[in-house]
C-alpha cells in the first residue's frame, strides 16, 4: 500500500479557478491501483476537475481545506450504463464514479462541490437541452465494501450518493448541504443495495434526504435492498425525512431507523408506491425520532403520481383491482417513541390499497402537536388528497394494526379519520386541545 500525494493546483500550472486537474486526479487514483492500492490524498485548496472514476482498493483522502470543485462543462462526463428513475438508462458519468469495484473509499474533512448551479438551471428551463440526465455527484454501482467518511458534499447536479447494486456500504459522518430549492437533489439513494449502515450524518437537500429504492416495474432484475441501518442523523429542509420508494419493484426490508431529528421537512417517515410498481416492503422499524416543523410526519401513500405513468387512471382509482404481482405490498411496519412538534397540515396520511391494505402497522408512545400558524400542505402526492391544516390522521385500509399511546394536541377537528380498517385498535389514545 502506498500514499499518493497530488500536488498544489499552483504547481500544476496555474490558479486553481484557471486549470482543470483531472488528468492529475485521475493519474494518480490508477497508479495507486495498478500497485495493489493505496491512499490518494488531495491537499488543501480548490481542484477544479471533471468526472473521476474510483478504483479498488483505493481510498481518496481530502485534507482538511481541499476542495474538489467539479466544473459544470457536460462534455467532462461522459456517457455511462447506469440507472436512472429506477430502471436501465445511459447517464453522464458521476462526478466520483465506481464501476465493479471492492473497498472504494473517499475520506477526510474536505469538500466536494458539484457545481450544481448550471445543471439546475438548465432541467429547470431546457432539460431537453442534455444528452443524457445530469450527474449525480457521488455513484458507487456493483461495488463491494465503500466507505464515505467525514466529507462535506454540497451543490451536487442531482442525486448526491447513489449507491446502486453494491454490498456493504459504510456512509459515516457526512455533510450534506444543497440549497432547498434545488431540483432532485437528495441525499443518499441507496437502490437495491445490501448492508447499508448511515450513521451521525447531516443532511439539508432539495429533495428527500434518505431515500431507499429498490428499481421500478421497467427494470428486468428486480434486486430487493435488505438489511438498512440508520442512525444519529438530522435531517433540515427535505422533501422527506427518510424515505421508502417510489421505485420499489425489487422489494424493501429489514430496516432500523433510529435516533433521528427531522426539521422543517416535509414529511418525516415516508413510504411511497403505485400500483404497477408491485413490491413487497416489509420489517421496517422506527424509533426515537423528534420532528419538529414538518408538514406530515407519517406518510404511507400507494397511490403516489410523481414520474413516469403516475398519471394513468389506474393509480388514482379509489376502487378495488385485481391482486397480482404488480401490486404494492406494506407490511409489518412498527413506528416507536416519536415526538413532533409545530405540524401544519396533518398527524399521518396512512392508506393501503382497497384490493391490498396495510398490514401490522404500529405506532406506540407517539405526540403530535400542531404549529400556531400553520402552512396550509398536502400530506401525500396523491389525487384526491387536499391541502390541510391542523388535520389528525386520514387512513384508510389497514388491517392487524394497533395505535397504543398516540397524543395528539391542537387539531382542527378529529384525531382520526378512520375509514375501511374494520381491524384497526386504537387503545390509550387521546385527543386533545392546544397545551
Amino acid at each position: 500500500m502506498q500514499i499518493i500525494d497530488i500536488p498544489s493546483a499552483a504547481a500544476v500550472g496555474g490558479l486553481a479557478t484557471a486549470t482543470l486537474q483531472t488528468a492529475t486526479l485521475q493519474a494518480a487514483i490508477d497508479r495507486a491501483a495498478e500497485a495493489g492500492g493505496g491512499t490518494v490524498v488531495v491537499p488543501a485548496g480548490t481542484h477544479r476537475t471533471g468526472a473521476l472514476r474510483l478504483r479498488s482498493h483505493v481510498e481518496l483522502h481530502l485534507e482538511a481545506g481541499a476542495q474538489l470543485q467539479f466544473d459544470p462543462d457536460p462534455a467532462l462526463y461522459p456517457p455511462v450504463e447506469a440507472h436512472w428513475e429506477g430502471a436501465p438508462a445511459t447517464i453522464h458519468s458521476p462526478c466520483l464514479y465506481a464501476q465493479g469495484e471492492t473497498d472504494v473509499a473517499i475520506t477526510g474533512f474536505g469538500t466536494i462541490d458539484g457545481g450544481g448551479a448550471p445543471w439546475w438551471d438548465t432541467f429547470r428551463h431546457d432539460r431537453d437541452a442534455l444528452a443524457y440526465p445530469r450527474p449525480t455527484l457521488i455513484g458507487l454501482h456493483d461495488c463491494e465494501r465503500v466507505t464515505i467518511r467525514d466529507v462535506r458534499l454540497r451543490n451536487s447536479p442531482s442525486w448526491t450518493v447513489h449507491p446502486l447494486r453494491c454490498d456493504g456500504v459504510t456512509i459515516t459522518n457526512v455533510v450534506i448541504v444543497n440549497p432547498p430549492d434545488s431540483p432532485n437533489t437528495d441525499g443518499i439513494d441507496p437502490e437495491s443495495c445490501r448492508n447499508v449502515r448511515i450513521s451521525d450524518c447531516h443532511i439539508d437537500v432539495g429533495d428527500d434526504c434518505i431515500v431507499i429504492k429498490a428499481g421500478t416495474e421497467r427494470d428486468p432484475e428486480r434486486v430487493p435492498c435488505e438489511n438498512i441501518a440508520i442512525t444519529n442523523c438530522t435531517m433540515v429542509h427535505g422533501h422527506g425525512g427518510v424515505v421508502i420508494g417510489s421505485e420499489m419493484s425489487g422489494g424493501v426490508r429489514d430496516v432500523v431507523i433510529s435516533n433521528c431529528v427531522f426539521e422543517g421537512t416535509d414529511r418525516g417517515i415516508r413510504l411511497k408506491s403505485r400500483r404497477g410498481r408491485g413490491g413487497v416492503v416489509e420489517d421496517v422499524r422506527v424509533t426515537n425520532v423528534v420532528m419538529r416543523g414538518v408538514m406530515c410526519p407519517f406518510v404511507i401513500n400507494p397511490f403516489y403520481f410523481c414520474g413516469p405513468d403516475g398519471k394513468e387512471p389506474h393509480v388514482a382509482d379509489r376502487s378495488p383491482h385485481p391482486v397480482d404481482d404488480s401490486t404494492p405490498v406494506f407490511r409489518r411496519i412498527h413506528l416507536a417513541h416519536v415526538t413532533a412538534r409545530d405540524v401544519h397540515a396533518a398527524a399521518g396520511h396512512l392508506y393501503g390499497l382497497p384490493e391490498q391494505p396495510l398490514s401490522e402497522v404500529t405506532l406506540d408512545d407517539v405526540t403530535i402537536s400542531f404549529a400556531a400558524d400553520p402552512v396550509p400542505g398536502f400530506p401525500a402526492m396523491a389525487d384526491g388528497v387536499p391541502e390541510m391544516t391542523r388535520q389528525g390522521f386520514h387512513m384508510g385500509y389497514l388491517a392487524d394494526s394497533v395505535f397504543s399511546r398516540v397524543r395528539i394536541v391542537g387539531a382542527d377537528g378529529p384525531g382520526f379519520h378512520v375509514e375501511e380498517s374494520p381491524t384497526l385498535r386504537l387503545t390509550e389514545v387521546s385527543v386533545v386541545s392546544d397545551d
